[in-house]
């Protein structure tokens, strides 16, 4: 009786020397919006590939996830994002190959799975475009991930352009959705909050 009294204590000492350290552990340091264990945000998504494959989150398990929503005719913030995200992994060197970027459409009428198999790759050849389905399926991602988009007719008949949120999101390797980026902070900040993420 004696020994399992013994026993039982020092795996209660244990335990809580264990729980002490965890609790102890530094939280990671981000430079963006830390939205860790929100739940007003999309956990998960069904967008079709310029393959035509359904993806979704569980597709990407694993890697760490950034995700952007825009268009590919749009003049400014879209490219500019891409190319700060490209310049982010080459700061990240071989912790690159634990990223992945999704660039998602807000305007699929324009945006075929032809047009995205052009460019998206053009900024990064493992970028990969996603498309809603419908307008509806593109209602719905645009809801759970709190995204706005707009049509906003253009100078000449028949041609828009789309307003939209600037800003990415990004999941860690087990699918947690764990940061809002803002925009235009430029690939080291991005950089700095992927190490933290992929720690």
């Amino acid at each position: 009786m004696k020994t399992v009294l013994t026993t039982l204590l020092r795996m209660g000492f244990i335990s809580t020397l264990v729980f002490a350290i965890l609790a102890c552990s530094p939280k990671p340091s981000f430079k963006n919006v830390d939205i860790t264990g929100s739940t007003a945000f999309g956990k998960d998504f069904s967008l079709i590939d310029t393959d035509g494959n359904t993806k979704t989150l569980a597709d990407y398990k694993g890697k760490a996830v950034v995700m952007f929503f825009g268009f590919t005719q749009c003049p400014d913030v879209c490219p500019t994002t891409l190319t700060e995200m490209q310049d982010a992994l080459q700061l990240l060197g071989p912790q690159a190959e634990k990223v992945q970027v999704l660039f998602v459409t807000v305007d699929p009428e324009r945006d075929t799975a032809r047009v995205l198999a052009q460019y998206v790759p053009a900024f990064n050849p493992r970028f990969v475009g996603l498309r809603p389905a419908d307008e509806a399926a593109l209602e719905k991602v645009a809801k759970d991930f709190k995204i706005y988009y707009k049509k906003v007719p253009g100078t000449k008949p028949g041609s828009y352009t789309m307003d939209h949120t600037a800003g990415s999101y990004v999941f860690d390797q087990n699918g947690q959705l764990r940061l809002y980026i803002k925009h235009a902070q430029g690939p080291e900040v991005l950089a700095h909050d992927l190490k933290n993420i992929l720690q």
